[in-house]
């Protein structure tokens, strides 16, 4: 594979299938899945990641807001697209490029019931969400009555799944609490079911769900960071591969003396004679203050070299001293050996926030 040359945010599409087909492996055959794409495919490129999904054959995809559905049927997905977090304002067009909205209360629901009559519509497909603990988006357990009766009232729409989300999926100390939702949630289905006369799909595991809790599968399941390559779980990482490599160059080395400072605020000093490497890259391309002051690091020919003093808006310095390089060598952030995970946990934070902070404005680059 050539070096680069500039900033790039490398996707390698094979990685996406290997992830896609360990995580199929580990549902039934019967059970659908959705593939959650929201936030630029979670910083890798929504449509190209759609586009190599559909081509999987993935059953739904699931965006956050309508905007990200819109790209996708722009970009000729045909695919089911669930929005897991419609607003009102947005309902007409969801109808218009037939989006599938997630609704969350009664207000939501009787907001798009409105919209869809208004529109003509005939079962027009809903999701339906209840809160089992996450205490982030859905509907309460005693809500079924109210839904029931705004539903008898239309046939404007048709609930075609109800969901609900795992709040500690990862975390083998909360088991007994996922237990709890899961439970939870087929008492509140089954509710359904006897008010309405039909079971639509459900729908409640996220990767570590359905990587930790089979029981809970039921028609479908959501992954979304799996997909690139995360699995919250050390025994499962050896299964996904990072999808994101973040490479970069060296633009300047500069040779500073004992007690010269480096970067706005004069945030490091050497202690010593040190090499210095700025590279193109700063916080407004997703690699944020906190990774300044020793608390990210860069490989440069496979040796690690600490962020020093304070990250800039598109530049950041590194301590080469004692690495063996030159002006245009390539620079790793972050990519399947050295990753993003390792890099975020260093610095106080998760893959998920790093890998969706990187800017658009960096050049995306797909491997098939």
């Amino acid at each position: 594979m050539a070096k680069v040359q500039e900033t790039v945010l490398e996707i390698d599409l094979q990685a996406l299938s290997q992830n896609y087909t360990f995580l199929r492996s580990k549902i039934s055959q019967n059970t659908q899945f959705m593939a959650v794409v929201k936030a630029f495919g979670y910083g890798s490129g929504a449509i190209e990641v759609a586009k190599h999904l559909e081509s999987l054959d993935v059953d739904y995809f699931a965006v956050a807001y309508s905007s990200e559905g819109v790209a996708l049927r722009d970009a000729g997905i045909k695919t089911p697209i669930m929005v897991l977090h419609p607003l009102p304002i947005h309902f007409e067009e969801i109808i218009e490029r037939c989006l599938e909205p997630s609704l969350y209360n009664v207000k939501t629901l009787k907001a798009f019931i409105d919209a869809s009559e208004k529109k003509g519509q005939k079962e027009y497909p809903i999701h339906l969400k209840f809160n089992t603990g996450l205490n982030r988006l859905g509907f309460w357990e005693n809500d079924a009555n109210l839904i029931a009766e705004k539903l008898e009232e239309t046939s404007a729409v048709k609930v075609v799944s109800l969901l609900s989300h795992l709040a500690a999926s990862e975390d083998p100390k909360e088991m007994d609490f996922s237990s709890r939702q899961i439970t939870t949630f087929k008492k509140v289905t089954e509710e359904f079911h006897q008010k309405m006369g039909y079971r639509p799909m459900l729908h409640m595991c996220n990767t570590s769900g359905i990587l930790n809790y089979p029981e809970a599968h039921f028609d479908m399941v959501r992954s979304g960071i799996g997909l690139y390559g995360f699995g919250n779980d050390v025994k499962f990482q050896n299964k996904l591969k990072p999808v994101a490599s973040l490479k970069t160059i060296i633009s300047q080395l500069h040779k500073i003396e004992p007690g010269e400072s480096v970067g706005y605020n004069r945030a490091y000093t050497a202690i010593g004679h040190e090499t210095v490497a700025t590279l193109p890259i700063g916080h407004a391309d997703g690699i944020s203050r906190i990774y300044g002051n020793g608390n990210g690091a860069v490989f440069v020919h496979g040796k690690k070299a600490p962020i020093v003093g304070n990250v800039c808006m598109d530049m950041v310095m590194v301590n080469v001293s004692d690495i063996d390089c030159k002006e245009g060598d390539e620079v790793v952030i972050f990519d399947s050996k050295h990753t993003a995970e390792a890099l975020a946990e260093n610095a106080g934070t998760i893959s998920y926030e790093l890998i969706t902070s990187i800017s658009q404005r960096i050049k995306r680059v797909f491997l098939p």
